[in-house]
């Protein structure tokens, strides 16, 4: 797998993102800020269509190199900047790992998609989404994930802890 520039989506957290969207193989799902693609992979095998969205070269490339790997057929990979992409898509759901323009493309997000997953690693990211979402009456939920993984020390097992990431839930409330 190729990774461009910025800290590939966990595995785990791909998982428990794709989890709280309850994809349906009839969706079309939106992967904004796609990076290396890992969440667009992730997510293929269980809707009809998905498109990893990126700004940067290197992550197109990347995006478009790992998807042909996996043997992919049902991802297309936009480049260029999210807010104006998204306009032009008609999604039922969407994952947003990174955005420079983060609020323009959430108050898209809330306007046209049911469900989504803002990632964050940043404390600020996460509080701009939250402060976005709450005042919109679209925060659905909260996470806080902390993951570790077990590396060999001294004869031994010990956890190395990965960055804590922040999952926002958004969509229709019920």
């Amino acid at each position: 797998m190729l990774y461009p520039s910025g800290t590939p989506t966990q595995p785990e957290i791909i998982s428990v993102a794709l989890s709280k969207l309850t994809l349906k193989p009839t969706d079309v799902f939106a992967d904004i800020g796609c990076g290396s693609g890992s969440v667009s992979i992730g997510a293929a095998p269980l809707v009809r269509q998905v498109y990893a969205i990126d700004n940067r070269d290197e992550a197109v490339h990347a995006a478009r190199e790992n998807i042909k790997e996996c043997g992919i057929r049902n991802v297309s990979v936009l480049k260029g900047a999210a807010a104006l992409v998204l306009e032009g898509l008609d999604i039922d759901c969407a994952f947003l790992g990174g955005s420079k323009d983060m609020e323009q493309v959430l108050s898209i997000l809330i306007k046209k998609v049911p469900r989504f997953v803002v990632s964050a690693v940043r404390i600020e990211t996460a509080t701009i989404a939250l402060g976005i979402l709450k005042k919109n009456n679209r925060l659905k939920e909260l996470l806080q994930i902390q993951l570790s993984r077990g590396h060999e020390l001294a004869c031994g097992t010990m956890l190395k802890p990965e960055n804590p990431v922040f999952l926002i839930v958004g969509g229709v409330r019920c």
